[in-house]
């Protein structure tokens, strides 16, 4: 009767297995990289790899989050995610493990600089590292376009038959010899810790006493930085070389589903990340779950034990940093916690930085066939390894350096024997910040968070008490996704979709104000490190509108508050709230983009209004809408010498595609008059906006297109903004106006997509999805996502989503794992809208 009953249960957990996590549909995109824990801005790990087990996992910023897995079948062991590394010691530490003294110079050498024998004692003393303000471990200030650093260091003995690895780290276009041999030469890009392995012929290079390392960087654009070291790793048996066979990975919108066959027999893992939009509570929870699911593939009895690790690597910005770990049992859950020891909460910002206060978690039920410990890095694996347990493994406290040593948080457990029944079980993954965003001297909690000392603990009870009833809701949330994506758009826009939801979402972090109030802040990740940006929230409004535009108005609260309270000044929106997490004014300099921002803010209040069929949160800021309205019939059409969201492009007077916006957030704003019943204004600012729009047609027209700049009629651009028109059923520009400039736009492709404009071959992901949604033409609109979807199968730049590429060979410019590519639910919004 046992027996009956659970082979049952088995056999409804499959059931429900693949209805809610695999069903019908397959994504059949290569993604760039695979969305793994989607938590926030700092809890965030993907796969950069197309086997799961080829790489490490990372947190988008490319920084290593060690996650490994291994399933032991019949007492043989196969990997099947993550690497095993060894960690590496310093030979000569970079600047996060220690501030090294070098010469340097801002001014050309002759070509004998990066000899070890050149004079460089008329160049300058400095300590690492070398950069822009507000980048990490930063000593010395350098701020001119290039630097050339040469490190004298000693060497006690000869290290030929050493493992060797250089450590880098760059910001732009970086070039390192060692003892006059070029190493590195890199292109115009931008990467912290980068590791490679020194080859023989360099490694002779370096001798028994005095060696230089030399290096040039030159900047060009934004931040600066140089840092670089020598590390070697000890000849150590690995205990998990052998490796699984991935057979497949599917990316849906909630969940990242991959299987594995382990010799005789199959693994599925599903990594699933609960963001459901209209449970604030489940999206703002810090947990994601590791599901898995074991089969026999012969039909024969097998033993079998799965194995997880992770490390305390997840809990800092850099390895240099002490970490603290423990072990806890509660509410029947055995955890696994890390964190640093020094906790300086919210005293960290920037771009290319993690956290370093709070708590990373590991949880898993407690049984007598599962155990989590943390001891040391050896130990776990070779018990699990000799044993298929961890059990006897003895638990440590551990404080240390984790450059010299390193600690492993692993878990066990025993699945049993695999034949006629189908064996699955989870663990739980977490982060609690504590502390999410400082929000003009006030540290504010995540959404989910209570001020109770055990908040984690009750978030990861309620995480397992509800794991089922969110699994199938995520199930039936990604089918519908998928099913109303391919209706809009295709199957392969569908497929760009599933992989930009989390992406988005994830860029964000759901707060609570002190009065209760819903702050949802990005983070402009992987650019200046902005947070509650206006011109990312407007290329991400797509999705928000689309699934909760109370999360829209969460993105939109704290900049009205910021010109409502008189802290901004302008008659316009500020660009940002400060730098992530610490969003305490303004950070991007000046007067930001004017135009812009007051066309963003009014036309997303537009279409909040126009989605729920109401204008009360237009009511509730009327007086600031009304000068940024006021701001645009005065600047608005003709605008200034200023910057755009696409400020990469640098500062541009008379642009067409600015003058577009300001006209619709002029008309939006007469379109909330018209329903809040003030008829008067109404009238005026919609006849305002179409006279605007009858001048712009005639300024901007070049026969068979339109201009980028009014006064260079020998150019072209994308006019995405023109997409509002269409969706707010505004009426401001001529139909067939908009169907020449997407004709036109056909002739301009190129192999991975549309430029963005004539100045350069890149383009903006986001904008293109929106100049195809310009086209009622189905073919049109495929016939401009398939460059883009092959731009992303065939990207050799292995990162989360980029928006800003080159349409060329489909290279990353710049940009990655950013919110605005919610900006690709556009064309789904637009079948809402007409609804």
């Amino acid at each position: 009767m046992k027996k009956t009953l659970l082979l049952c249960s088995c056999l409804l957990f499959f059931a429900l297995y693949a209805n809610s996590q695999q069903g019908p549909w397959v994504n059949k995109l290569r993604a760039p990289a695979y969305p793994l824990v989607t938590i926030d801005p700092y809890m965030s790990a993907w796969s950069f790899s197309d086997k799961l087990y080829g790489d490490d996992v990372r947190h988008w910023t490319g920084v290593r989050r060690p996650l490994i897995g291994v399933l032991r079948v019949d007492g043989q062991v196969y990997r099947f995610m993550g690497r095993e590394n060894v960690p590496l010691t310093p030979l000569v530490p970079d600047a996060t493990v220690q501030k090294w003294t070098a010469r340097y110079t801002l001014t050309n050498p002759p070509m004998e600089w990066i000899s070890p024998f050149y004079d460089d004692s008329e160049w300058k003393e400095g300590k690492a590292a070398f950069g822009t303000e507000g980048q990490r471990c930063l000593e010395t200030l350098w701020n001119t376009p290039d630097i050339w650093i040469r490190r004298t260091f000693k060497l006690n003995d000869a290290v030929s038959r050493q493992n060797l690895f250089l450590k880098y780290s760059h910001d732009d276009v970086f070039e390192l010899y060692i003892n006059g041999i070029q190493v590195i030469k890199t292109d115009n890009s931008w990467k912290n810790d980068v590791i490679v392995p020194l080859s023989a012929q360099i490694k002779k290079l370096l001798h028994k006493g005095q060696n230089v390392i030399a290096a040039h960087c030159h900047n060009t654009v934004g931040g600066g930085y140089v840092d670089f070291g020598l590390y070697k790793k000890a000849s150590e048996t690995h205990f998990f070389s052998r490796t699984a066979e991935q057979q497949s990975v599917n990316v849906l919108p909630t969940q990242t589903c991959y299987v594995f066959n382990c010799g005789p027999v199959q693994l599925n893992l599903t990594f699933l990340a609960p963001l459901l939009t209209d449970r604030l509570e489940v999206l703002s929870r810090p947990v994601d779950y590791i599901s898995y699911r074991v089969s026999s593939l012969d039909g024969e009895n097998h033993k079998v034990q799965v194995y997880f690790e992770a490390t305390p690597e997840w809990a800092v910005d850099n390895i240099s940093q002490t970490a603290v770990a423990g072990r806890f049992d509660a509410q029947g859950l055995t955890f696994l916690k890390a964190g640093t020891r020094a906790q300086n909460i919210l005293k960290k910002k920037g771009d290319d930085v993690r956290i370093d206060w709070g708590y990373f978690y590991l949880a898993g039920e407690k049984n007598a066939r599962t155990h989590l410990v943390i001891t040391d890095r050896r130990s776990a694996k070779r018990a699990f390894v000799e044993k298929g347990n961890i059990a006897g493994v003895v638990n440590q406290q551990p404080d240390e350096d984790m450059c010299q040593k390193m600690t492993a948080m692993a878990y066990s457990q025993n699945l049993g024997t695999v034949g006629d029944l189908i064996i699955q079980g989870k663990l739980m993954i977490g982060y609690d910040d504590q502390y999410a965003v400082q929000f003009f001297g006030k540290n504010l909690r995540a959404w989910w968070r209570s001020d109770k000392p055990d908040a984690m603990v009750d978030a990861f009870v309620a995480a397992n008490r509800e794991y089922d009833m969110l699994s199938e809701k995520c199930g039936e949330f990604d089918r519908k996704l998928v099913s109303e994506a391919t209706k809009a758009g295709g199957e392969q826009y569908a497929d760009l979709c599933a992989l930009a939801y989390r992406q988005s979402i994830a860029a964000h972090k759901l707060v609570r104000g002190e009065k209760g109030e819903l702050y949802f802040f990005s983070k402009e990740n992987f650019s200046n490190g902005s947070i509650g940006t206006v011109d990312v929230t407007y290329p991400s409004s797509p999705l928000f509108l689309y699934y909760n535009p109370d999360l829209l108005k969460g993105m939109m609260n704290f900049i009205f508050e910021y010109s409502e309270s008189g802290q901004w000044n302008r008659p316009f929106p500020a660009h940002d709230v400060g730098k992530y997490p610490l969003a305490n004014g303004a950070d991007y300099g000046g007067d930001g983009m004017p135009v812009e921002e007051a066309g963003n803010m009014l036309i997303m209040t537009t279409a909040i209004a126009e989605v729920e069929g109401k204008a009360d949160y237009a009511a509730q800021h009327w007086k600031i809408l009304s000068v940024w309205a006021d701001y645009l019939l005065q600047k608005g059409m003709d605008p200034e010498n200023q910057l755009c969201t696409d400020d990469f492009t640098g500062h541009l007077a008379h642009n067409a595609n600015l003058s577009v916006k300001a006209i619709i957030g002029i008309a939006g704003y007469g379109k909330l008059a018209q329903m809040l019943g003030k008829e008067e204004i109404a009238q005026k600012y919609r006849s305002a906006a179409k006279e605007m729009a009858q001048k712009w047609s005639l300024m901007a027209d070049v026969g068979d297109h339109t201009c980028l700049a009014f006064d260079r009629k020998d150019t072209w651009s994308q006019k995405y903004n023109l997409v509002w028109d269409k969706l707010l059923g505004l009426e401001l520009f001529p139909k067939e106006l908009i169907g020449k400039e997407v004709d036109y736009y056909l002739t301009k492709q190129n192999k991975y997509g549309l430029p963005l404009d004539n100045r350069a071959a890149f383009t903006k992901s986001d904008w293109l999805i929106w100049s195809a949604t310009l086209s009622d033409n189905p073919d049109i609109f495929k016939n401009m996502i398939t460059p883009l979807y092959n731009a992303f199968n065939e990207t050799p730049d292995r990162v989360p989503m980029t928006d800003w590429y080159e349409t060329t060979d489909a290279k990353q410019v710049g940009f990655r794992a950013r919110s605005v590519v919610g900006g690709y639910f556009i064309k789904m919004l637009e079948q809402k809208m007409k609804r």
